[in-house]
């Protein structure tokens, strides 16, 4: 494994607290460039991650295959048994239902959160202004010991029963490799609704001039990648809704 280059940061110093959106780029460009480079984001077609998730006592095994042009399939192994567990193939999205495990196509709104939270691939960072998004420097922070930039990203709004709300992602950058650690975000629906979701991000790791985090956790559960693939093959048909029974 292959630690993170250390940028200098003298440069984002050199700005004023007032000088918010400027610094906030600063640090952007300097995680973009840290973590493999603009030109090399820009050329990956896909992203397939393959681990394990732990929630409620259970470890399942999983992988996530993700596209540039806004497709996404999750599959998981449950006693031994490999299936896909959701999938959206750029217009209609499924998942399969917790009690019958019958494939169950998602509403309009639903299916539009989804392909606007996969129209960030493969960072939300890259080229965020083309993408609509808004960013912030809120300040530093200290968490658990390291010392962090938070920014604040504004999102496309996300659709809850017909009202637009706003979809703000905070983010914790440690200082001196200019790379995520800390990531909060607002739950909008369900009996969570309000509470905040803080996951870790660790462990990162090159795959192909590219770094990624292979540990990422929050109270809910955690996800540890034993391999993730970039530009993996990918089989159009088992995007689709299966047929009924």
């Amino acid at each position: 494994m292959k630690k993170l280059k250390t940028l200098s940061i003298a440069l984002a110093l050199l700005f004023s607290a007032g000088s918010y959106a400027q610094t906030a780029d600063e640090i952007i460009n300097n995680y973009i460039e840290n973590i493999g480079g603009k030109e090399k984001l820009e050329k990956l077609k896909g992203i397939k991650m393959v681990g394990n998730m732990k929630m409620q006592g259970m470890e399942i095994p999983f992988e996530q295959l993700s596209t540039k042009d806004g497709k996404q399939l999750v599959s998981i192994e449950l006693q031994g048994n490999k299936m896909v567990w959701s999938a959206f193939d750029g217009q209609v999205s499924w998942q399969r239902n917790q009690m019958t495990m019958e494939a169950e196509k998602s509403d309009n709104e639903a299916t539009q959160n989804l392909k606007n939270e996969l129209a960030q691939f493969p960072d939300p960072f890259l080229n965020y202004k083309e993408k609509g998004y808004t960013v912030e420097l809120i300040g530093k922070e200290t968490i658990d010991g390291a010392e962090t930039f938070k920014i604040k990203l504004t999102k496309k709004p996300v659709l809850v029963n017909g009202e637009s709300l706003p979809n703000i992602t905070h983010y914790y950058f440690d200082t001196e490799n200019f790379v995520p650690i800390v990531v909060e975000s607002t739950v909008n629906q369900g009996p969570m609704k309000g509470q905040t979701v803080k996951s870790t991000l660790s462990d990162y790791q090159e795959v192909d001039g590219i770094y990624f985090p292979f540990s990422m956790g929050s109270q809910f559960q955690t996800m540890e990648f034993k391999e993730i693939k970039l530009n993996p093959e990918v089989d159009a048909a088992s995007f689709a809704l299966p047929s009924k029974k």
